[in-house]
């Protein structure tokens, strides 16, 4: 499995544009070879993980590859060719999972290694975890609100917001979602593993919000995937988030 997270900047007058784009590229991608999984992102800042954090100038694409050559050929499409007409900016990072539990529009979309049982439950070998502890990792969480809990929801995460965006050996964050209302989700890089766990076992904001998660009954549907970044290529605000990739790494899976 090969997944990548495209993120581009569009300049404002073209946010329009962009917002048309995820409906226009859809069929496209349904279309794609070796395309296994696929969402186009709205954005958000994160500062609140609510509605008012929707960022109109940058977009996204979560893609799960049966293979990195696939990955490449699709660098070939009218789709990526049509995001580089309107944006200014454009960072993509390539990922390998590592922990995955929970669904995704019914989906498992990270675990599919043979034996698994497609419940979204897929665990990395210790061993080949214990080789990525010391390398930037990325987490993607994502979740379908119900509706009749969102407006509590929202209310309960600013502290958590606040407590992520403080936490140390945080590189990047952003929230991500299918729809600025009902679909909440979370791309955070972490410059290694222990960064990760600091702020998920250590943070009083983030531990008291997941022990009220079960009785709260926020979420329709769930999930929480690790990735170990195999590569980066571009930037954010002008610096890759991932800093420079160990040379014996670059371009391995390319």
């Amino acid at each position: 499995m090969f997944v990548t997270f495209d993120l581009w900047h569009v300049p404002r007058r073209r946010a329009a544009q962009a917002a048309a784009r995820m409906a226009l590229d859809r069929p496209a991608l349904r279309r794609t070879s070796g395309l296994a999984f696929s969402r186009l992102l709205g954005t958000g800042s994160g500062q609140r993980f609510t509605p008012l954090d929707a960022d109109p100038s940058r977009w996204a694409l979560l893609a799960v590859w049966d293979t990195p050559a696939a990955a490449r050929e699709f660098e070939r499409s009218s789709a990526i060719r049509a995001w580089a007409r309107i944006a200014d900016e454009r960072w993509q990072v390539d990922l390998r999972p590592l922990t995955s539990r929970g669904l995704w529009a019914g989906r498992a979309p990270f675990d599919v290694p043979p034996g698994t049982s497609g419940t979204g439950t897929y665990r990395q070998p210790a061993k080949e975890r214990a080789d990525h502890d010391e390398a930037a990792v990325v987490v993607v969480t994502r979740a379908r609100l119900t509706a009749r809990r969102a407006v509590a929801f929202w209310r309960a995460v600013p502290p958590v917001a606040a407590e992520l965006h403080g936490a140390g050996g945080l590189l990047f964050a952003a929230g991500i979602g299918e729809a600025p209302i009902g679909f909440q989700g979370t791309f955070s890089v972490w410059r290694d593993a222990a960064a990760l766990r600091a702020f998920a076992y250590q943070g009083q904001a983030h531990a008291a919000v997941v022990r009220r998660t079960p009785r709260a009954g926020w979420y329709a549907e769930e999930l929480f995937a690790r990735f170990a970044v195999l590569d980066s290529r571009g930037t954010v605000r002008g610096a890759d988030p991932c800093g420079p990739c160990p040379a014996e790494r670059r371009g391995r899976y390319r």
